[in-house]
């Protein structure tokens, strides 16, 4: 049986262990694969047709109509300063519901899989200032021999 490493406390007394542990959607965006926290994900729903908004950043591709609910829409790629997007069988829009910013959906090439990583396969990143992509990422985590570059949803959604 492997030993449990006990690794303090956290902010609720309650015992944290080094195996505590993350849920994650993986999507792809090109050849890139990302993560997405779980916990923020409301729904994936397929392709459907986006109303556009007048005056609004070209990152943001208009408006869905999802049960009733008006759902603002960006392009994942071009907030990124990616290629634009090209639409397939396997994009889907990933709704998240943000504490600060509600629901918006988000495009994506493709949903993978939903992977589980520790604390010890996720490393954080250091910023250096020069690698603009880098801010919307929390960390890289590691998951069967690949990298998935795990999101800081807030960075991505915040208007820059």
């Amino acid at each position: 049986m492997e030993e449990l490493r006990v690794s303090g406390m956290n902010n609720i007394g309650e015992m944290k262990t080094e195996y505590d542990t993350v849920q994650y959607i993986v999507i792809k965006l090109g050849d890139e694969q990302y993560g997405v926290d779980i916990k923020f994900i409301d729904n994936i729903v397929r392709m459907q047709h986006i109303t556009r908004v007048p005056r609004v950043p070209d990152y943001l591709k208009g408006v869905i109509n999802l049960r009733g609910e008006v759902i603002p829409v960006m392009s994942l790629r071009v907030k990124m300063d990616l290629e634009a997007d090209e639409i397939t069988k396997a994009t889907r829009i990933i709704i998240l519901k943000l504490e600060q910013h509600g629901t918006i959906g988000i495009i994506v090439d493709e949903v993978k899989e939903v992977v589980t990583l520790t604390m010890d396969e996720i490393e954080k990143i250091t910023y250096d200032g020069k690698e603009d992509k880098n801010i919307f990422l929390t960390g890289i985590g590691k998951h069967d021999n690949e990298l998935i570059s795990l999101l800081d949803l807030n960075a991505v959604v915040m208007d820059r």
